[in-house]
């Protein structure tokens, strides 16, 4: 028993390093020579989809199409462009979904006020539900008893 114990403890340690290891998917090759541009770039890199994986940064993934993002976005870094204008490069290129977080934009409006609408909907729904209960509840203490209701009521306490 406390063998068994102990191996499912052991397994579950190994399992959260494993996970908990950092991502090592820039390799040094890549990495600019100047900190603070290679900072830009991490920071960059952070917000953009990786369109392999599509649910890792480029960042993070090793796929070959995201070690081209990443050089893609030092290159333009090098070459002196901002932030913004390294992003709005890629996505010019390859469109809105290599961003982790899409623009506030008419196309995506619903992305943005969807949760919102929902939230509202479920707590006016839930307003409704409570109002409706209270008010069924009025009427079962309200409503007195019938004379019939009364000697019925009698009886059942008597015996």
């Amino acid at each position: 028993m406390i063998r068994r114990l102990l191996i499912c403890t052991a397994t579950l340690i190994a399992l959260v390093l494993c996970f908990a290891a950092p991502a090592l998917a820039v390799q040094p090759d890549e990495m600019l020579k100047d900190p603070a541009q290679e900072q830009r770039a991490r920071d960059i890199s952070q917000h953009l989809r990786c369109l392999v994986c599509q649910n890792q940064s480029i960042d993070d993934s090793d796929a070959g199409l995201a070690r081209d993002l990443r050089l893609l976005v030092r290159e333009r870094i090098k070459e002196g462009d901002s932030n913004s204008q390294v992003i709005d490069y890629l996505v010019a290129r390859y469109g809105e979904f290599v961003l982790l977080k899409p623009r506030f934009s008419w196309h995506t409006a619903i992305l943005w006020v969807a949760p919102a609408l929902i939230l509202l909907a479920g707590a006016i729904g839930f307003g409704v539900m409570l109002h409706r209960r209270r008010d069924a509840a009025e009427l079962a203490v309200a409503a007195p008893l019938s004379e019939e209701e009364k000697k019925k009521l009698s009886e059942l306490t008597k015996g």
